[in-house]
Parts: structure tokens; C-alpha cells; sequence
């Protein structure tokens, strides 16, 4: 297990236990968040108040599936799971529980996470909490 691999691990694994001060140590001070979204602040701080949002708001919580990890990268394919009980998607909390596919990439420097990439499936958890129509299959042979 090399050390973005273990880092990695103990944030998301933060997540779950509620204890996301804990990732303070485990960044860069200039971490950057290249899966944020564009408004939301920067490095260790930002990242703190991401993840804080995930763990608080949205109760977030990750089941990890694979793990990746060569040189000073990680690469984690998990599902976070949740349950829409916030107004955070601009419409009324609909109370039902989403599982939602998730990538991430992690760097290391100097014994620290400094970047991380994520890839979320959001679309699908709109379906699942009922925001959008889940589209009708077409045939394959069709397209």
C-alpha cells in the first residue's frame, strides 16, 4: 500500500466515522480539488468545508470497491450512499436513500494528498430520488 493509497483510505473512510477534521492532516496546506465544484474554496481549508458539507448535509458515506495505486497515484472506484433529506438539488427533500457511483484519483507529495479528481454519477441520483424521470430503454438494435 503505497502512502496516497492509505491516505486516500482514511479520507474516505473520515466520512463514515464523522470525523472529517482529522483529513487536515493528511493534506497539502495548497490542496486543490480539481472534482469541486467551480465556486467552492481551495486547499486544506476548502476541502475541510467540502467535506464537512458531505459528512453534515448529506450524510455521505462510502463503500470502496477497488483500489488502484502506483508511484505517487491512487485511484478508489467506491458508491456513495446517501438519503435526500436536504434541499440541496433545488427541490423538496424527497427522504429516499440514493447509491450513488463514484471515481476518485488521488496524488501524493511529501507524505500528504495534494490533488484529487472525483467522477460522480449525479444524473443517476436524480433518478433515484425522483427529480428527473428515469428515461424508457430503446432498443438496441434501434440506434
Amino acid at each position: 500500500m503505497n502512502t496516497a493509497e492509505k491516505l486516500a483510505r482514511q479520507v474516505l473512510d473520515s466520512l463514515t466515522t464523522g470525523d472529517v477534521a482529522s483529513v487536515g492532516d493528511l493534506v497539502t496546506e495548497d490542496f486543490v480539488d480539481h472534482g469541486a465544484p467551480p465556486w467552492a474554496p481551495q486547499g486544506r481549508a476548502g476541502y475541510l468545508t467540502i467535506l464537512t458539507f458531505l459528512s453534515t448535509r448529506l450524510k455521505i458515506r462510502y463503500e470502496v470497491h477497488d483500489v488502484v495505486a502506483d508511484g505517487d497515484k491512487v485511484a478508489v472506484r467506491a458508491t456513495a450512499h446517501g438519503v435526500h433529506d436536504v434541499d440541496t438539488l433545488g427541490f423538496a427533500p424527497t427522504g429516499r436513500p440514493y447509491a450513488m457511483p463514484t471515481m476518485h484519483l488521488y496524488r501524493a507529495e511529501g507524505g500528504l494528498l495534494a490533488e484529487h479528481w472525483g467522477v460522480r454519477d449525479e444524473l443517476s441520483v436524480l433518478w433515484q430520488v425522483g427529480a428527473l424521470p428515469v428515461p424508457a430503454p430503446i432498443p438496441l438494435s434501434e440506434a
